[in-house]
């Protein structure tokens, strides 16, 4: 059997971003997260062609041009408002803001500063400006069910649920 990263496979791996001139860890998934190659493209295309070919146990290092994904930074998405004009709930660093604009479409936004009178928010990609490295681990490679294939990724098993509980429920 061929248990390596090739289409129709269901692929489990862990993954960290980190920003290739400072090192800085961006991001990091470390619970296993799943998916079927070639039907749920869950990463950059340019990582997914990086994982074709590789088997349980690898760990490889993918560069990737934050530019070459999400386009160079646009200064035009980010906005500098006072604090009086921003709801409570949306006054910390690292809040995502989902906005609209007037033909309907929308953009995810980040707090990326907040101070006595100001507070910040920013449309752009984090990556946006920065060269990272994609590093994977692959876990395990194996053949997608049918059901794995049709859904894109991991199915979750359903839960046996106690009836006791459920009639303690309906009371």
């Amino acid at each position: 059997m061929d248990e390596t990263v090739r289409q129709g496979k269901f692929v489990e791996l862990t993954y960290k971003v980190s920003d290739r001139r400072t090192g800085q860890l961006l991001s990091a998934v470390e619970f296993p997260l799943g998916y079927v190659h070639g039907h749920n493209e869950i990463l950059a295309p340019a990582v997914h062609g990086e994982l074709e070919g590789r088997a349980a146990g690898d760990t490889i290092e993918v560069p990737i041009d934050g530019d070459a994904i999400f386009g160079p930074r646009d200064e035009s998405l980010v906005f500098t408002d006072r604090i009086e004009n921003v709801p409570e709930e949306y006054r910390k660093v690292g809040t995502a803001i989902l906005m609209e604009n007037d033909r309907g479409q929308t953009r995810s936004f980040l707090v990326t500063r907040v101070d006595d009178r100001t507070l910040t928010v920013d449309g752009n990609n984090p990556l946006c400006g920065r060269e990272v490295v994609f590093t994977l681990r692959i876990l395990s490679v194996r053949d997608a069910t049918g059901e794995e294939i049709k859904a894109g990724g991991a199915i979750a098993a359903s839960a046996d649920v106690d009836p006791s509980l459920l009639r303690s429920l309906q009371s």
